[in-house]
């Protein structure tokens, strides 16, 4: 006799299925077969209706699973893949990342810590409803006092992942699919720049301080190109052309958790770029040159030697070299002076080179460039970032062309030679 008619009918005579059955213990098993492989479900109740058995964990009934699986087979859909978990299927979308940055496995392997500790990552994928991925986020943000970058990170490997699902078959639908700015509260802080008068202030105390005028030149780059410190870091000798008074941005340089040295492409593909150099910044970079110190055996890092600023084991200096130093630079001048200053890091000097550019009138295409942002909206955000002086001069800029047209009794349209005279003059 075969296995599928051991038990043609149940305890109650209903007359079981092919693939149906009921083993000793009383639980119903359906047996199918997926490439040739059998699998089976099973369940303490045959139809919906039956009532729960005391003491056993609720489940769907054995025909609502057979019904599942129906509508999973007739869609191609893998119904074996629909029963891994959430960090499994983050875990096989990361085997997939094979040419990530040093950076971007570290912020994938965060999220995997985050997501271990989490019930939702032992949460099935077939599972997970739209709903569920939005609670998830908010209980992140507000109960678990995470911040916004961090739900958007979290987030930034979720939908993809589950967006592998969807191509591979094994999911309808992507849960994470949404606009992450309807969900959770986009509550970090804005990173601006300081004022030019604070940056004035700053500069002349590291100018003219005994322990940290050796790092004047530095400050006073950073402060006046806008260069990711990375990019900074990665500078070589041939990297500065004082002739023609440019600098070649094409890499940066970081160093990992593991205290490796790699070169690194530049952040964006727009990052990659040639900076123009005022006279003082060329003078920078020149006392910058020719006091650096000649070292009898140049450090190579993935092929580029020359680099501006070698630590006392004749190793390049990374980011964090720079940030403690700034760190201790701030503290030194606000032990000094009664009014503090905020809070300067190399990534502040760039956002105030962005912002004084930016009130200087420049084309927001060419500041796009000079910035090395992949994205317009990244600089135009920074326009966004002016108060009321900037309002007040803008605004009587405005009112004087006014004045001067109408006394040379100039339309709106004949005044375009007026107007460029006049931003000139103010």
């Amino acid at each position: 006799m075969s296995e599928n008619n051991v038990f043609r009918r149940d305890s109650k005579h209903r007359i079981l299925r092919r693939g149906e059955s009921v083993r000793a213990n009383g639980k119903y098993q359906f047996k199918y077969h997926v490439a040739g492989k059998p699998h089976f479900l099973y369940s303490w109740r045959l139809e919906p209706t039956d009532p729960q058995p005391i003491g056993k964990k609720p489940c769907l009934s054995l025909r609502e699973l057979e019904k599942q699986l129906g509508y999973d087979l007739d869609n191609r859909l893998d119904p074996l893949g629909r029963n891994i978990t959430v960090n499994e299927l983050v875990e096989k979308y990361l085997r997939t990342k094979v040419n990530a940055r040093p950076n971007t496995q570290a912020n994938y392997k965060f999220v995997q810590n985050i997501l271990s500790t989490e019930p939702f990552g032992d949460e099935k994928i077939s599972k997970i409803k739209t709903s569920d991925a939005k609670l998830f986020l908010i209980k992140l943000q507000q109960e678990n006092g995470r911040g916004h970058s961090t739900v958007k990170t979290i987030r930034g490997v979720l939908r993809p992942a589950f967006q592998m699902a969807v191509d591979d078959d094994v999911l309808v639908k992507n849960p994470f699919q949404f606009e992450l700015a309807g969900v959770v509260v986009n509550d970090s802080v804005t990173r601006e720049g300081i004022t030019k008068d604070q940056m004035r202030k700053f500069l002349k105390f590291i100018h003219d301080d005994v322990v940290y005028s050796k790092y004047y030149e530095v400050v006073y780059i950073l402060f006046h190109t806008g260069m990711r410190i990375s990019e900074f870091c990665g500078l070589t000798l041939k990297d500065i052309d004082l002739e023609n008074k440019t600098i070649n941005i094409d890499h940066q340089l970081q160093r990992t958790s593991k205290r490796e040295y790699v070169i690194e492409p530049t952040k964006t593909n727009a990052g990659t770029r040639v900076l123009p150099m005022t006279e003082e910044v060329t003078e920078m970079f020149r006392s910058i040159i020719e006091n650096r110190p000649k070292y009898r055996v140049e450090k190579i890092v993935a092929g580029y030697s020359g680099f501006l600023f070698l630590d006392k084991d004749f190793m390049p200096l990374v980011a964090m070299h720079w940030e403690h130093r700034f760190n201790h630079m701030v503290d030194r001048y606000n032990e000094i002076y009664k009014i503090q200053m905020p809070n300067i890091t190399p990534h502040v000097c760039r956002h105030t080179y962005c912002s004084n550019m930016a009130k200087s009138g420049i084309n927001p295409k060419t500041l796009q460039y000079l910035m090395g942002h992949s994205d317009i909206s990244v600089t135009l955000n920074v326009y966004t970032h002016v108060g009321l002086e900037d309002a007040e001069k803008e605004l009587h800029k405005m009112q004087t062309l006014e004045g001067a047209r109408r006394e040379m009794g100039l339309s709106d349209k004949d005044d375009k030679p007026l107007k460029q005279n006049m931003f000139k003059v103010v």
